[in-house]
């Protein structure tokens, strides 16, 4: 498995910097979520299957980035987004991290930033230029005092090309906010994510928005800025759903990510360091690649990822992996590190980026939208992380506490006649090699699915099928011994 940084967001706060990890929080309704429930009937939107018309940039696409006046009581942009202050801690797991709160960060308007680059272009351009011109009048030939550039032939392009990235971002980019998680009114984190209801709802990744009391603010590409609050989240798929209250956003339409084939061109788009609605593009390098994200107490993440070598970088996390007809095929979530980057030494994309795939985001953001949580799957069974053999291995009584089996009384593997000892070696015709990538292969799938496992015992190989349960309603007891990993 690979060391992963969970897509960062960038810390904002001076004298505070803490690890910024995919944790687990708890996954209980927020307190506000109740209201979701009456909104459930409209589901996240379905691309229809039919082949793609080609994008052709919607009419508020050409005033994405125009400055527009602030709603009577909305807070400014600037008031709330500003650079990103450099994070001062690190780690070799973090989600593509958040940026921590703290001292009140400059302004980061875009005209400002622009003025400033052109200002010391402009300057080095005149030292330059002057002294120049005096030595070519002092000792250079006779020549013009004014020359003319050559000029470009054909008509200029008016309109990005359909079907190019050009015109995918043109209509994807309204669709993709940038998200500061608040506790206090103090912002703790920045990331990105992506509209999905015309209603009010973004989806993004949980570590964006776990340092939040809830609140967060949310800032559109035209500039606006309204207030949101968390309505669900997960931290085994590192999801989470928030929302406001407009009904007129735009959402974008969650594609089929196993349609994906590697090679296959893909657009990332979010707000690396804060700098929102960045583009970038690359291609699938991998599919259903085995992901862990985050190393807290409570829990991890584990995705059956969509690899990518599109730039990823902290403050991507929750942005949409897009394919060329413009769809979501994936929630940019992760990246993986050199050997001893960290945040503080500036880690950052080397090509290898991980997105949470979009049938996977699908089931879980509906989930959220109307329960506040969604149902893990499980089996039943403990399985030891500490064996290095041939599959993955179950867990038997003399490893446990007091009490406590490898295989739980009643549950989907029980009754599969799965028995403590035995040898997973493949779910669903796929090898597995370790418990993490198990985990994975369960967890792509959702509670009711039948599986079929590949069980080795006494040197033979037998498939079984089970139906998964959810993890609510399969007791593992006393599951915390590190050597093991309930499942």
């Amino acid at each position: 498995m690979s060391q992963l940084f969970a897509s960062p967001e960038e810390p904002q706060a001076e004298g505070t910097a803490t690890t910024l990890v995919a944790v687990t929080v708890d996954d209980s309704v927020s307190p506000d979520s109740a209201a979701a429930d009456t909104n459930v009937a409209q589901a996240v939107p379905v691309a229809d299957g039919s082949a793609p018309s080609p994008y052709a940039p919607p009419a508020h696409a050409s005033a994405a980035y125009a400055a527009a006046p602030a709603a009577p009581n909305a807070r400014t942009p600037d008031a709330i987004f500003g650079t990103p202050m450099p994070e001062q801690g690190g780690t070799a797991h973090y989600s593509v991290p958040p940026v921590e709160g703290g001292l009140p960060r400059p302004p980061r308007g875009r005209k400002g930033a622009f003025a400033g680059i052109a200002a010391l272009a402009l300057l080095l351009g005149t030292a330059g230029g002057v002294g120049g011109a005096a030595a070519y009048e002092t000792w250079g030939p006779d020549q013009p005092s004014a020359a003319t550039l050559p000029i470009a032939a054909g008509t200029p392009v008016s309109h990005a090309e359909e079907g190019s990235v050009a015109a995918v971002a043109q209509a994807v980019l309204p669709s993709v906010v940038q998200i500061e998680a608040t506790n206090g009114g103090a912002g703790t984190a920045t990331g990105s994510g992506l509209i999905i209801r015309a209603d009010g709802y973004i989806l993004t990744n949980n570590h964006v928005i776990e340092s939040s009391d809830g609140a967060v603010s949310v800032l559109f590409s035209d500039g606006h800025v309204e207030e949101g609050k968390v309505v669900g989240k997960s931290v085994e798929y590192d999801l989470a759903v928030v929302h406001v209250e407009r009904t007129d956003l735009t959402p974008l339409v969650l594609g089929d990510s196993e349609a994906m084939l590697v090679g296959d061109p893909v657009i990332a788009i979010g707000s690396p360091l804060g700098l929102d609605s960045t583009v970038t593009t690359g291609i699938v390098s991998a599919v259903d690649r085995p992901v862990t994200t985050g190393d807290s107490a409570q829990g991890a993440a584990f995705i059956a990822a969509i690899q990518t070598d599109a730039a990823i970088n902290p403050g991507n996390s929750g942005g949409p992996l897009l394919n060329s007809a413009g769809e979501v095929i994936g929630i940019n979530s992760a990246i993986a590190a050199l050997p001893g980057a960290t945040q503080a030494t500036g880690a950052g994309s080397v090509g290898l980026g991980f997105a949470i795939p979009s049938n996977q985001a699908r089931r879980v953001s509906e989930e959220l939208i109307a329960n506040g949580k969604a149902e893990v799957p499980v089996i039943g069974a403990l399985l030891d992380i500490a064996y290095k053999g041939r599959g993955v291995r179950v867990s038997d009584s003399s490893q446990l506490s007091a009490g406590q089996s490898g295989v739980v009384a009643g549950s989907p593997a029980d009754q599969a006649g799965i028995k403590e000892g035995d040898i997973i070696v493949a779910i669903d015709g796929s090898p597995v090699a370790d418990a993490d990538t198990a985990v994975v292969r369960i967890r792509s799938h959702a509670p009711g699915d039948t599986v079929t496992f590949t069980v080795e015992r006494d040197g033979k190989d037998t498939d079984v099928t089970l139906t998964l349960a959810s993890l609510s309603s399969v007791d593992y007891k006393d599951s915390t011994v590190a050597s093991d990993a309930p499942q």
